[in-house]
């Protein structure tokens, strides 16, 4: 790969992190602590991530048990989740706060797919938008003649590649994650 296009390919790298992050968000019916990953409890004043205050913990495959290092938290880890679009009741015993993850329904199965889906185009947008970003930089750098028009096709094909390549990686990854999403 030309040392050029090595940046873009860094980007789109990271891109598909985030898809396979956003994918961890969706819950597939089975307990999963990345679906609390993008809640905050307010902490002192700071919106903080729950797993920064409390540990999560996984007790049988349908459901999660957070246990705060403060016990003054249990109150805003219940209400933050509660007003999350996660969409589950937690129940606080006192000590620790317990989520069931009930068996999904076909309709909400059908939902998240779409959400899956969104998340993937977004990602193959966000790849689009940095091949694009780079050809633009290739044509400027080929109009200072800081590069030959040969060696700009040659870097635009080389892109083009790349563009294709993340761009099936997150199809593939969307297909894994929606099929995970219909299984009964």
């Amino acid at each position: 790969m030309n040392e050029l296009n090595k940046p873009y390919d860094e980007k789109m790298k990271k891109t598909v992190d985030v898809v396979v992050s956003d994918f961890a968000s969706v819950r597939a019916g089975r307990a999963n602590a990345a679906v609390l990953d993008k809640i905050a409890v307010d902490y002192y004043g700071t919106p903080t991530p729950i797993n920064q205050v409390a540990t999560i913990s996984s007790p049988d495959p349908r459901s999660l048990m957070i246990q705060p290092w403060d016990n003054k938290l249990l109150k805003p880890i219940e209400k933050a989740i509660q007003t999350s679009d996660l969409g589950i009741n937690p129940q606080n015993d006192g000590r620790v706060i317990r989520l069931s993850f009930p068996q999904l329904t076909e309709e909400r199965r059908r939902e998240l797919t779409k959400q899956v889906r969104k998340y993937g185009e977004g990602g193959k947008v966000a790849i689009r938008n940095i091949r694009r970003d780079a050809m633009d930089k290739l044509k400027a750098l080929e109009k200072k003649s800081e590069i030959t028009e040969d060696d700009r096709k040659e870097l635009e094909k080389e892109l083009q590649d790349m563009t294709e390549k993340r761009c099936k990686q997150i199809d593939d990854l969307t297909a894994k994650k929606e099929t995970e999403l219909m299984a009964v």
